[in-house]
């Protein structure tokens, strides 16, 4: 048994991206950028009107009022170099070319039409209300560097330079096997007597979805080693990472380190931490396999703390990033850890970091009020309310 930072350090050392491929930007959202984004053109593409008005030359502008002859138009995608003559005016909308010539384009607000003449009666300011060319991006600038997850900020960065595809990073596909005689399909547990609803591995589909993995299929299976077995041959054929829940402890009927028909590399084979501590991780037949114990809460728990970065690593994110810890103000006191490092439960409130009532592995009920995991070293003294505490999103 290895302490949680040597497990998290082990992680890091492995958590890397599986491969590169390229997709259009309809299919972007949410992947990680693999190469850069370099921009084809400038933007503006030309000098553009900031607003609607007017656009004129500022030679031409005296003391008020003023008034010039429309001499043409200009509108977004009209195409550029339009030329607009001495002593007149061109009607210009926002994001049209400026015509040459033009140097200062009038809010509408401060001219007043007269037929085929304007006239600029009112104080219009000192901006000239042109975007210059080039004024936000220029051709060869670097917009969005590789490794940045493509969200809607950055996916609208990224096709501004219009570039027609994206090399991205694969997702890794992910098998989840969830063991146990006890476990029933949500909905059929009230009417078999001895067994609950299997209710992790949706969790964990979910964390693994919104981690950027790519769930293949999530299976049940009674500890059945015949049915065990062939789980586990399908899995380690198609999926990248197997996650085993369930099954991690040394009892007999705990059956997940032994389904794969051989002895796993252990990249570490339980770790001291609690909730948690059966969690594992290996190497078998070259694909990563992660048991996760059956408990919910000290599921969810090790997913966050070593699942997260281990897929932060194979979808090409930072992947010590995703495990990051703040001092945040305890609300209530909290005893010491004992010999294993704790993670406790808490829920942000107005006071700081509020541990909940129940701290059981098994507890379900209070995961939707677990905002934070409060970590807690081994060895260490107890708490007070007030004293702070490095702790997790959880």
């Amino acid at each position: 048994m290895i302490s949680f930072d040597e497990a998290l350090h082990r992680v890091l050392e492995i958590a890397a991206p599986i491969a590169l491929e390229t997709i259009a930007f309809a299919d972007a959202a949410d992947r990680v950028l693999a190469e850069p984004v370099v921009a084809r053109l400038s933007m503006p593409r030309q000098d553009v009107s900031a607003m609607d008005g007017y656009a004129v030359r500022d030679c031409d502008l005296g003391d008020l009022p003023v008034r010039l002859p429309l001499e043409g138009e200009s509108a977004a995608g009209t195409p550029p170099g339009q030329v607009l003559p001495p002593r007149s005016a061109f009607r210009i909308f926002t994001g049209a070319p400026v015509p040459v010539g033009a140097d200062r384009v009038i809010v509408q607000e401060s001219v007043e039409r007269e037929g085929d003449c304007v006239a600029i009666v009112r104080p219009y300011g000192p901006g000239r209300n042109i975007r210059i060319a080039g004024s936000d991006f220029c051709e060869g600038d670097l917009l969005v560097p590789a490794g940045r997850p493509l969200d809607w900020r950055a996916l609208t960065t990224a096709a501004a330079a219009d570039q027609p595809v994206l090399r991205v990073f694969v997702r890794p596909n992910v098998a989840i096997i969830a063991t146990g005689d006890e476990l029933a399909t949500p909905g059929n547990a009230a009417g078999i007597p001895g067994t609950i609803p299997e209710s992790v591995s949706y969790g964990i589909a979910a964390f693994v979805r919104r981690e950027g993995g790519a769930v293949l299929w999530s299976r049940r299976s009674a500890d059945d080693t015949r049915l065990l077995s062939e789980l586990a041959a399908a899995a380690l054929e198609e999926a990248d990472l197997v996650i085993v829940i369930g099954g991690a402890s040394v009892g007999d009927r705990d059956l997940s380190r032994t389904m794969f028909g051989e002895a796993p590399d252990y990249i570490f084979p339980r770790v001291a931490i609690k909730p948690g501590k059966p969690v594992w991780l290996a190497r078998i037949r070259g694909r990563l396999v992660m048991g996760l114990p059956g408990n919910p809460t000290s599921a969810l728990v090790t997913a966050r703390l070593l699942l997260a970065p281990l897929l932060a690593g194979l979808c090409g994110r930072d992947a010590a990033r995703s495990v990051t810890f703040e001092d945040w103000r305890l609300a209530a006191d909290v005893p010491a850890a004992g010999d294993r490092e704790t993670y406790v439960r808490a829920r942000i409130t107005p006071e700081g970091a509020l541990p909940l009532g129940s701290q059981d592995s098994s507890s379900q009920a209070s995961l939707l009020d677990a905002d934070l995991l409060v970590r807690l070293r081994s060895g260490g003294s107890a708490f007070q309310a007030g004293d702070y505490v490095p702790a997790i999103r959880f």
